[in-house]
């Protein structure tokens, strides 16, 4: 996934990539050796790509080297001039069939982040199965749901379930981002996908590597929370008090 290819979807308001394309994220023996700060030369050129382009790039996420030398599972969102709007540090790393836990450090910090194209909450991969972490981005006014992923074959079922789930129970648009193709032994499934404030897939790609182009409305979001106020009936919440808080999850030891 090169910069011609972002640039070439110029007509895009927001461009959105898989998770740890370039690394591989079964590759687990390249993380040291690809992780960079969050100015390194792959994220300058996703810089680049997204001001070429004049789109909102969700840049998937990169092995991020911290100010610490810690390293992250780390998404990255650009706007239309280049400028890095938010970076989220995965914070469910992955343990069943994967060295994620033992390489990476959690993130610490939840909130979502206002943009011309909606205020947007980013998630990565494993975290579809927590469904706190979305409700934590809803109530800081996130209207579209992010999520990159490296998702494999075989649990390709719970993928698309999980989605229309996070989408549903928080009358959100979900638009998620799946890598395809073998990576370290892992077959991984597609089926990228658009999904709508009441949980109905708007548009599906198949499982090989294809362009999967989709329209939403944020504003979508409001209107199907004023139409079904689920909301208003909660007795449990976060804690959190909305935008004006962000909420900050547990940090890695």
């Amino acid at each position: 996934m090169g910069r011609d290819q972002v640039v070439a979807h110029r007509a895009a308001d927001l461009v959105v990539l898989p998770e740890l394309w370039a690394t591989g994220y079964f590759r687990f023996d390249d993380y040291e050796r690809t992780a960079e700060p969050l100015d390194g030369p792959l994220a300058r050129s996703l810089s680049e790509a997204a001001g070429s382009a004049g789109v909102h790039l969700h840049a998937g996420s990169i092995i991020e080297r911290g100010p610490d030398g810690r390293l992250y599972n780390t998404s990255l969102l650009f706007g239309p001039d280049g400028a890095l709007l938010h970076h989220y540090r995965k914070v469910h790393l992955f343990g069943h069939d994967s060295r994620e836990t033992a390489l990476l450090s959690h993130g610490d910090e939840l909130r979502a982040c206002a943009t011309a194209v909606g205020r947007l909450g980013l998630a990565a991969c494993y975290d579809l199965r927590f469904p706190e972490l979305f409700r934590v981005l809803a109530d800081d006014g996130a209207e579209v749901f992010v999520v990159a992923a490296a998702w494999p074959a075989a649990r390709i079922a719970h993928w698309r379930l999980l989605l229309q789930a996070r989408a549903l129970e928080n009358q959100a648009w979900v638009l998620a981002c799946n890598a395809a193709g073998r990576q370290g032994g892992t077959e991984l499934g597609g089926h990228s996908v658009a999904v709508d404030p009441w949980g109905r897939v708007v548009t599906e790609a198949g499982a090989s590597a294809t362009v999967l182009e989709a329209e939403f409305d944020p504003v979508g979001t409001a209107q199907a929370r004023a139409a079904f106020p689920a909301f208003t009936d909660r007795r449990i919440t976060t804690g959190g008090d909305g935008r004006d808080r962000p909420t900050s999850a547990q940090p890695h030891p």
